[in-house]
């Protein structure tokens, strides 16, 4: 009895641990037409400011996607299909996603691929690639969703409350930079 019990506290204490020892933010993306996303992501706490992380370095994800306030879809790396398009660059100094598909560090594939079309059915997926930033839902392109490719995408710590809903953190269009939406 006293083993079990102590092994249980031990277990507790690890799992403390683990999360005290991982970085959590949240972000929202707006797009065009009443398209946006929220999400969450973790990764290792030693990883803050040491600059670009990849999908490598990620430890939890997930995306849900909405049209005018109702649910379209999401998607999580526990569910993951091992098809899946799985690309995600993250600067740890700057807070955002690079975005604008000039290289290979700033393109963002989560679900979706370059076609943003391969996001499952029923699914949900995001791309930032050389054409534009947009959503995939259920196996198509939604180009109602499409926004600049360079609009900038940041992120906020999840202890820093809601990402979406807060100005400050909406990604913008390069012409309406305070607005927050983007359009």
């Amino acid at each position: 009895m006293r083993l079990g019990r102590a092994l249980m506290l031990v277990t507790l204490a690890s799992a403390t641990s683990v999360q005290a020892s991982s970085a959590e933010y949240q972000f929202c993306w707006v797009g065009s037409n009443g398209y946006y996303m929220e999400g969450w992501m973790a990764f290792d706490a030693s990883l803050q400011g040491t600059g670009l992380i990849t999908q490598d370095q990620i430890t939890g994800f997930r995306i849900e996607g909405f049209h005018e306030g109702v649910s379209l879809g999401s998607w999580s790396l526990e569910g993951k299909a091992p098809d899946a398009t799985w690309i995600l660059t993250f600067d740890t100094i700057n807070l955002e996603f690079p975005t604008g598909s000039t290289g290979v560090s700033d393109y963002q594939a989560w679900n979706a691929d370059g076609t943003a079309s391969n996001c499952g059915s029923p699914g949900f997926g995001f791309n930032a690639g050389n054409n534009a930033q947009d959503v995939c839902v259920n196996g198509q392109w939604i180009t109602d969703s499409m926004i600049d490719r360079f609009t900038p995408f940041f992120v906020r710590l999840a202890a820093d409350g809601p990402a979406c809903g807060q100005p400050e953190l909406l990604s913008r269009t390069l012409t309406d930079p305070v607005a927050g939406v983007a359009g």
